[in-house]
């Protein structure tokens, strides 16, 4: 995977077929939580493109806390329900929001989202953490995002295996 910047993708699809076949290659066989998350975050950052933000709030006590991540520095810890992570926790849905400013609570860890995605990640119908992705650019993420993306955290949740604390 040393040469992915040269490949070149006919369409978003064949993108995010590539990405989640290549995310259960990189996670299926190892066990550690961290270095899964990791490089879970690592893959999106390398092959989306307009986006500022990548990676994982894991639940803790009650809250999430920031998980591996690529991108700026972020808030470590959001209450449920609270901002776009934190709703789409309490809800347990996906929240694709094209434009962040004109979400009801936005949390704004970093002033150049202008939009967002966050797919909540489940074990048992129990919520152990997020996915969120941030893009500068206004109306980044579609209906095509949300399927590819929801795909890549199923990929996750069945092979992440997170420390009881977190559950």
């Amino acid at each position: 995977m040393n040469n992915i910047e040269e490949i070149k993708f006919e369409s978003k699809e064949e993108l995010y077929e590539y990405m989640n076949m290549s995310l259960e290659g990189l996670i299926s066989e190892e066990p550690d939580w961290l270095a899964n998350l990791s490089n879970a975050a690592a893959l999106l950052w390398m092959l989306m493109d307009d986006i500022n933000w990548a990676g994982f709030y894991v639940y803790k006590n009650g809250e999430l806390v920031l998980g591996p991540f690529q991108g700026k520095p972020a808030c470590t810890h959001i209450q449920i329900g609270k901002g776009v992570c934190g709703t789409a926790a309490e809800q347990r849905k996906t929240q694709l929001v094209k434009n962040v400013h004109e979400f009801p609570g936005h949390i704004a860890c970093d002033s150049q989202s202008n939009s967002e995605i966050v797919i909540p990640l489940l074990i048992e119908n129990k919520i152990v953490g997020v996915l969120d992705i941030d893009s500068p650019k206004l109306g980044r993420f579609d209906q095509t995002d949300k399927e590819y993306l929801e795909q890549f955290a199923e990929i996750v949740e069945r092979y992440v295996k997170l420390p009881e604390v977190f559950i």
